[in-house]
């Protein structure tokens, strides 16, 4: 056998026994069933592809913000677990086409639909996103988009600033800015389709097997449904991963206007922090006016106690 097959045969068995050291101060990626990264390269890359950025943990996708110009609206897709490397939220459904994993969009707004249905009912436009500050363990991703319908002028535009983080082997998150500005004198009708939205993936959601739970500790659709909490959480067995938990929540700062906000919530895996739905007469905001808006989201392996996810929001929350 040459020495050059030798060594091989050391790799692939090193790799194949979770050899790997961690990088930046993070500990090693969690063990995945298949072959592991190469030793050196547990570290985060991000890189533009047209109007999409990719954002990668030892080479394997963390998440994608997809900002075509055709597009109804800008969203990020997949949205990685950490152990398994499945998406924890589904890009689309046939029972709902128009959810996109996760999203920033609003329905009835100046008579705009920016949420669902064909663009000529509204469209969120980007200006194209760009890569912010990136280390080995984060990157930023920025954008700027207008409200419009095709051919009209713009009702309303944002500015948006993520910040995807490996924060270990079981702990992804995204925190997100958003600064929500009128163009022109805006009114916002009670709707159910608003704001900052995730869409789960099956398997963790109570349609799935999964469980749906908020910060109050109550679960499934009926008990969380239009209640204010700080954050609402999916988790469950990953499907064809019977020995992996994972999860994905949603937390709702206090800074945010309508803070506690009520929830929308679904167990087949829709949750908004949402305060359209519940409005008693319509939002209104002037020309010139914003909004700013803060979230954060983890991709965590466990469940949320396990997760620590209420104690990383009061420290988040500050």
């Amino acid at each position: 056998m040459s020495p050059d097959l030798s060594r091989r045969g050391f790799l692939i068995g090193a790799l194949a026994a979770g050899v790997s050291p961690a990088v930046g101060g993070l500990a090693a990626p969690a063990e995945k069933p298949g072959i592991q990264p190469l030793p050196g390269s547990d570290k985060l890359t991000a890189y533009a592809f047209g109007p999409q950025i990719w954002i990668r943990w030892a080479d394997d996708p963390v998440t994608c913000y997809r900002a075509h110009p055709t597009q109804k609206y800008p969203y990020f897709y997949p949205l990685s677990g950490p152990v398994s490397g499945l998406s924890l939220t589904t890009e689309t459904g046939s029972s709902y086409p128009h959810h996109r994993s996760l999203l920033f969009a609003c329905d009835r707004v100046n008579g705009g639909n920016y949420w669902q249905g064909e663009v000529d009912a509204g469209q969120i436009i980007s200006a194209g996103p760009k890569l912010g500050i990136c280390t080995p363990e984060s990157a930023e991703v920025l954008d700027a988009c207008q409200w419009h319908k095709p051919g009209e002028a713009a009702v309303m535009r944002d500015e948006r600033q993520f910040k995807i983080s490996v924060a270990g082997p079981r702990l992804r998150i995204i925190d997100a800015r958003i600064t929500w500005t009128a163009v022109v004198d805006t009114t916002v009708l009670k709707t159910n389709h608003s704001l900052f939205a995730l869409r789960a993936a099956r398997d963790i959601t109570p349609w799935g097997g999964g469980t749906l739970v908020n910060s109050n500790g109550q679960e499934g659709e009926k008990a969380t449904f239009g209640q204010a909490a700080a954050w609402c959480a999916y988790f469950g067995k990953r499907q064809g991963n019977p020995g992996v938990v994972e999860g994905i929540a949603l937390l709702d700062h206090p800074s945010n206007p309508w803070s506690p906000s009520r929830w929308f919530t679904r167990d087949y895996g829709f949750i908004s922090p949402t305060p359209m739905n519940f409005l008693e007469k319509s939002w209104e905001l002037a020309a010139g006016q914003s909004v700013s808006l803060k979230y954060r989201v983890l991709l965590f392996a466990g469940d949320p106690k396990e997760a620590e996810v209420e104690r990383i929001y009061r420290q988040w929350s500050g």
